[in-house]
């Protein structure tokens, strides 16, 4: 929409040869102005109210046009934003991938580096939770955390490259952690795809790109963005998942708003034995049956019963 200006609403005005104007005014209780010119013997009259209201029409066109032109930017901007964001994520996750199939016997403590980063989250007082703390030496060497140290360290070799192609700064550790369980996620789905084609890797991968799933990191990326703790999160927030019980499990899951459910698909993450996990957690009546859906997810292509 072309930007309208005043004079071009009123070409009939700034044309009209106008005698000198003279001003009446009405007897009225509540009196206008009124402007009286004369052009060619007859007598032209606009009110002071028909002014201002052709007035205030220009103005709302004009403010009309600069908001469709300004939405239109903005828009443009918004699409721009969202395809550097798409691309930025899908290299970070190429990065990752490469990093952590060069180590895939790490796959394990990257899951638990994720887990115990974000179980933190204390609901009471909205503390911790995937902020990155677990990065720092006090909390990294707590019990809980025992045997991530190289975890990390993978990670924050694999982040040097990140920040090198990165336009927006280095990447945070709460964001890169996260990421990083997210495409271990995958690549268990993945090479379970590959083994039920008998180790063919293409036909594995054309099967996890019709039925895989990023599993329980899969929505991580509406949350991109986080920023680091600069502070270790309180003690005491984790259990040592291999010498908890199954009501310990339940009872840190339940803290954060989680059940049974996300217990049992959450097998891997919670130490280096997953089948040693789910004989344990199978133990307890009210997790037996989500770990028997889960281990039968397994035998099936889509494993959807992973998904939460």
């Amino acid at each position: 929409m072309e930007s309208v200006s005043l004079l071009s609403t009123l070409p009939s005005l700034s044309s009209r040869p106008f005698s000198q104007p003279s001003l009446q005014f009405p007897t009225s209780r509540h009196p206008h102005v009124r402007v009286c010119c004369l052009s060619g013997g007859e007598q032209w009259q606009m009110r002071r109210r028909d002014l201002v209201g052709c007035v205030g029409t220009v103005v709302g066109l004009e403010m009309i046009a600069t908001y469709g032109k300004f939405t239109k930017e903005a828009e443009a901007a918004d699409l721009i934003q969202r395809r550097q964001r798409s691309e930025f994520q899908s290299n970070i996750k190429g990065t990752l991938d490469k990093a952590i199939r060069a180590s895939p016997d790490l796959v394990p403590a990257i899951l638990k580096l994720a887990l115990n980063d974000a179980m933190t989250y204390d609901k009471a007082t909205k503390s911790g939770g995937a902020n990155g703390s677990i990065r720092l030496s006090p909390e990294l060497s707590r019990p809980e955390n025992s045997g991530l140290a190289s975890a990390l360290s993978l990670l924050e070799e694999a982040k040097k490259e990140i920040d090198s192609y990165s336009k927006g700064g280095p990447i945070s550790y709460a964001d890169l952690i996260q990421f990083a369980a997210q495409t271990a996620v995958k690549k268990t789905f993945l090479d379970a795809a590959i083994r039920k084609c008998g180790g063919n890797e293409d036909k594995g991968r054309t099967l996890y790109a019709a039925y895989g799933s990023n599993g329980q990191w899969g929505l991580f990326e509406r949350q991109f963005g986080r920023s680091d703790s600069p502070d270790p999160d309180p003690e005491g927030r984790i259990p040592q998942w291999d010498k908890a019980s199954v009501q310990d499990m339940k009872n840190k899951f339940s803290a954060i708003g989680l059940g049974p459910r996300q217990l049992a698909v959450m097998s891997a993450f919670l130490g280096p034995d997953q089948l040693e996990t789910e004989t344990l957690l199978a133990s307890d009546k009210d997790v037996l049956p989500w770990v028997q859906k889960y281990q039968r997810s397994r035998e099936t292509v889509s494993q959807t019963d992973y998904e939460v």
